[in-house]
């Protein structure tokens, strides 16, 4: 039995023992991964809040545009130097948070691995400048780069990354070595051999053999952006190899007994159907799944009511069927009796009906507020029925995958309490009613 598993029975699949994955030593880093939109940054920030909180020393790195994230930790900002958040840890635990500065985190590789000049050329390089504040993979790139330095730094225990919000599963693992490979492939020695020849030499081999190329690429990028990259080339000469290289370690990083993915998806069929997919990817590069965390799964504490009986008898009372007719009359007129007169006693305990609370139109009212209840009450069900059928598909699937159920919120979460409100029903593993 796999770390961070707890098995059931044979119909439903093994449950996620999220404080088992947090309390091992031996998970150094988890990678929060999905589709957009699922709530892979409040997964993360729930999991460092919980770790924290169980001694561990975490650290959590965030690649949220919508800052929501520093908000619910009551910091003011968080960019990409990690900050402590205060409150939060027990024992000798900390939590720490960063958000991702893709452009600064460029611009720190650039200062690392060359000398000042340089590094100014290039930080002043127009194409550098686009190519670091949004070219296509950059910002995988770059997380992947921020935690390789995390990890180096050996500050904290427990490293958790919230994974951008790709558009495909497949660009948080493709990406890095895209552009490790673009910045250290043919296309880019190519425009690096005439300064590697230099002086005339460079330039007879320049208007000999790439005449008809730069020609050509001057039409398609114009002639001033391919001075530009040519320019940025040059001056990145020395740092080319280790894009690929420090790519390259960051996968094996992610492939390493220490780290576990943790796929997080809602209970929707395109949600799934990539968590599904991401599930295949990475058992195909050999890296640890820990399991799946199903958000925003919606339960009921009265599931005993189908959905068909809540409707039948919403249109019951609607229709002013049998249970609207007034008590003991109904039953009278069944049987054929005739009511008897009623004696001084009845009459004392049953007043006159006209002015007192328990009206036809009051009764009218309350018949009609039960039936918008029965109503809303069957809609759930029919959400929880569609939900549990979209859990089965992908459980036929991957029986073996372990799942954590989180309940959904009426609301965003906004604070620390939310946070360690997350981290309790992550940890419970099923949603609240269910």
């Amino acid at each position: 039995m796999s770390e961070g598993v707890d098995t059931v029975g044979m119909d439903t699949p093994p449950r996620l023992a999220v404080d088992r994955l947090l309390d091992d030593p031996e998970t150094r880093i988890i990678v929060c991964c999905g589709a957009g939109g699922v709530g892979k940054t409040t997964t993360a920030a729930a999991l460092g809040v919980r770790a924290a909180g169980r001694g561990r020393k975490a650290v959590v790195l965030t690649i949220d545009p919508a800052r929501r994230l520093a908000q619910s930790m009551g910091i003011d900002s968080l960019d990409n130097t990690p900050r402590k958040v205060e409150t939060v840890g027990a024992g000798d635990g900390e939590l720490h948070a960063m958000m991702l500065d893709m452009k600064r985190t460029f611009d720190e590789i650039v200062e690392a691995h060359t000398d000042g000049e340089r590094a100014q050329a290039i930080l002043a390089n127009p194409f550098y400048q686009s190519l670091s504040a949004g070219f296509a993979g950059t910002q995988e790139y770059m997380a992947m780069e921020k935690l390789g330095q995390l990890r180096a730094r050996d500050d904290w225990d427990l490293i958790i990354v919230d994974t951008p919000p790709s558009r495909s599963a497949l660009d948080f693992l493709d990406a890095p070595k895209r552009l490790g490979s673009f910045l250290d492939g043919k296309f880019i020695r190519v425009l690096m051999a005439p300064a590697k020849v230099g002086g005339r030499a460079g330039m007879k081999f320049l208007n000999v053999g790439m005449s008809m190329m730069t020609g050509t690429l001057s039409k398609l990028m114009g002639a001033s952006l391919l001075k530009d990259v040519q320019t940025f080339v040059a001056a990145m000469d020395t740092m080319f190899g280790g894009f690929r290289t420090r790519a390259d370690a960051t996968f094996r990083l992610l492939q390493a007994p220490g780290t576990a993915f943790l796929v997080v998806a809602a209970p929707e069929p395109d949600a799934l159907r990539e968590a599904a997919y991401f599930v295949e990817r990475l058992a195909a590069e050999r890296m640890p799944l820990a399991g799946l965390v199903l958000n925003r799964v919606h339960g009921s504490g009265a599931d005993q009511l189908s959905a068909e009986r809540a409707l039948a008898a919403a249109e019951n009372l609607e229709e002013g069927g049998i249970v609207d007719q007034e008590s003991g009359k109904a039953g009278l007129r069944d049987s054929g009796a005739e009511p008897s007169e009623p004696t001084e006693t009845t009459r004392t305990a049953n007043p006159p009906e006209t002015g007192s609370p328990g009206t036809e139109g009051d009764t009218a009212v309350v018949d009609r507020i039960t039936a918008g209840l029965l109503r809303l009450h069957a809609e759930r069900m029919q959400v929880i029925a569609r939900e549990q059928r979209t859990r089965d598909r992908f459980t036929s699937l991957h029986p073996e995958v372990a799942v954590a159920e989180v309940a959904a919120l009426p609301g965003d979460v906004h604070d620390l309490a939310g946070l360690r409100a997350i981290g309790e029903r992550l940890a419970a593993g099923v949603p609240a009613g269910a």
